[in-house]
């Protein structure tokens, strides 16, 4: 048995930058994180010991004269106004990547703003997440979020349409949603004599899009496919189900703990395993994994 682990998984550049931001930072005394740091639980707890104080909303607006680290999420611009009145010290570890979408919607927002013709803006993306209340917040929280082509009956086709995404959601998924609201907007149309706008922004990360072709080549040259990833972590469950199409004994485990016998049995009943992860996912929690399954 060959126990492999994926040189593409693991952290992406934002996760990254974010931890080695709050790592550095914490040798400076105590340092706040506005929500858990990273999707993962085991990262989150390894940095818990270090000193980092996770907390909510709520407890921002409590705090007074501390430091709160903005995670790679980002944030609405909400937060950095309760930041200012309570003279919170930001340490804003935001990604460019999202901050650079965040801008995109803000300016889209601005532009429209007050106009006659009652413009949606479109966000593809899973309600609730971290992403995607920050992209809300430049809207002023009057964005349409759609997670599937179920929900695009939200949307009123005889009014401009424009559509961004969550950086780490499918490439594929996004151009059905396209797909479909382009046919949608030519059924509305036929008793018009004016067509509405219709604009769609592909804002999702290429570090993690082109990722899914990699990980799918290593989960196709294996016989069972341990991907790990955090329960919370919509990235992680993307990623998953691209391998599960390629390679349908792939298991998807959260940490060590979840290695049954049953799972480490039918490791050890194939040849090739491999290990691979989300961009949420520690390359040290890959390796405690390799671990386990060769003990």
């Amino acid at each position: 048995m060959k126990v492999t682990i994926d040189e593409y998984s693991g952290f992406c550049f934002g996760v990254t930058s974010a931890i080695e931001i709050a790592e550095r930072e914490l040798q400076k005394g105590t340092l706040y994180c506005l929500g858990d740091i990273v999707h993962n639980g085991q990262e989150v707890d390894r940095l818990d010991k270090l000193g980092l104080v996770t907390i909510d909303y709520d407890d921002l607006r409590t705090l007074h004269k501390v430091r709160v680290l903005l995670r790679a999420h980002g944030e609405p611009p909400s937060t950095y106004r309760i930041a200012q009145q309570n003279n919170i010290e930001i340490i804003d570890a935001s990604c460019p990547v999202v901050l650079k979408l965040q801008k995109r919607i803000r300016d889209t927002y601005e532009m429209l703003h007050g106009n006659a013709h009652g413009a949606q803006i479109v966000i593809f993306g899973q309600k609730g997440h971290a992403e995607v209340i920050g992209l809300e917040g430049q809207t002023n929280n009057t964005a349409i979020v759609v997670e599937s082509l179920n929900d695009l009956d939200k949307l009123d086709y005889t009014k401009p349409i424009y559509l961004f995404s969550q950086t780490t959601k499918s490439v594929e998924e996004f151009r059905a949603i396209v797909k479909a609201i382009e046919a949608n907007r030519q059924i509305g149309e036929e008793a018009r004599d004016i067509e509405p706008t219709f604009e769609y922004h592909d804002t999702i990360c290429r570090n993690v899009a082109n990722r899914v072709k990699r990980l799918q080549d290593f989960a196709q040259s294996n016989d069972i496919v341990i991907f790990v990833g955090g329960k919370k972590s919509s990235n992680a469950k993307v990623l998953y189900n691209h391998c599960l199409e390629v390679n349908s004994s792939t298991v998807f485990v959260s940490s060590v703990d979840d290695l049954t016998d049953e799972i480490i049995a039918q490791c050890h009943s194939v040849d090739r395993v491999g290990i691979c992860g989300a961009t949420s996912t520690p390359k040290w929690l890959m390796e405690q994994i390799k671990l386990r399954i060769e003990s």
